[in-house]
This record gives structure tokens, sequence and C-alpha cells, in this order.
């Protein structure tokens, strides 16, 4: 009985650790939300997010219209777009987002394309030997909000100067839609942690 009394409360112990970092974590992804370090740089890489056949999905759309902003108002000259091939499209998530901001007038020069990414991580590290291919040396990392907390610590890991540059059009807006995606990254932000202590 004193065995089982004690791996009861081992069991309750663990699960109240996992809910108060739980907690923590999430606090964090809040928080760092509402940082916005814009100034300017020598790109901005975009984070890659879904399409739907050509088009980019509602949340990659509002991205992709943040970068075209940064570009306009002179923050950075040059756009790196990112993501790979998904859901067996014929283009590339960053084919179709070098095509959105050639219809928003971005100049082709102006825009280079990582299109072998698969997840954040890859996104920033390929992303990042397209930066030195090109001379670039530091970056604004666009993405949206919930987002940035988990992007920047991978683009610190990835030694890439960066600043994050959340879009402030975020197709997360209702509570119920912030919530979701708070609780996600929560998730993914926890296991990064996880994965950088192996």
């Amino acid at each position: 009985m004193k065995a089982v009394k004690k791996v009861g409360i081992l069991f309750v112990v663990s699960v109240a650790a996992v809910l108060v970092i739980g907690c923590i974590n999430a606090l964090s992804v809040f928080n760092y939300s509402l940082v916005d370090e814009t100034h300017t740089a020598d790109c901005a890489i975009v984070a890659g997010a879904a399409v739907r056949g050509d088009q980019p999905s509602p949340v990659f759309q509002e991205r992709l219209n943040h970068a075209v902003a940064l570009y306009r108002d002179g923050y950075v000259k040059t756009l790196i777009v990112t993501g790979g091939y998904s859901n067996n499209n014929a283009l590339s998530d960053a084919a179709v987002a070098r095509r959105y901001l050639l219809a928003q007038n971005v100049p082709d020069q102006a825009i280079l394309v990582e299109d072998r990414s698969q997840v954040t991580r890859e996104n920033l590290r390929y992303a990042k030997a397209i930066m030195a291919l090109n001379q670039l040396n530091n970056a604004l990392i666009v993405s949206d909000p919930m987002h940035m907390k988990r992007i920047m610590l991978i683009a610190k890991d990835e030694r890439i100067e960066a600043w994050s540059s959340p879009t402030p059009t975020s197709r997360y807006h209702s509570f119920g839609t912030k919530a979701r995606f708070l609780i996600s990254e929560t998730f993914w932000y926890s296991l990064y942690l996880v994965y950088r202590l192996l």
C-alpha cells in the first residue's frame, strides 16, 4: 500500500509540475507576442504557412502583407519567403508566396525563395544559408504574434542576428482563436525547450 501511495503522490506531483511549467511557458509566449522590435535590417524572413492551391492561406497572406509593408516602408530591401511543398501541391508554399508578392508590386529581385523547409526550424536554417549566399547579415522575423517566442529562440539557436516583427493583422484575432493558438504554441515551445536539452 505504501508503494501505491508513493506512486500516486509522484503522479500528482508530476502532473502539477507539468501544469505549472505549462502556465509559465504560456505566459512567456503571450508576453513575447506583445514585443515588436521592427527596425531597419538587411532582410525579412517570412515564416511559412499553409497554401490553398496557388493562393496563400489567410494566415500566410497576412504575414506576406506585413512583409510587403516592411519593404514599402523601407525597413528592408529583401524578402525571404519560406516553405516547401505541402498537401501534394504543385507549387511550394514559398513559390505561392513569391507570386503573391509580385502581385503586390514587390520587384522580383527583392524576393528570395526558400522552398525546402517543412517546419519552422528548417524555415530559418535554410533561410540562413540564403542570407549567407546573398551577404545579408541580419533579419526581421515575420510571423504571427503568438509564434514569435518560439521562432525567435530558434533564430538565436541558428545564430541569426534577428529582431521580431510580428504581423499586426494576424488572422488569430478573436478570443477563441487566440486561446487555441496560445495553447498550441505553448505546447510546441515547451517541446522545443526539451529538444534543446537533448
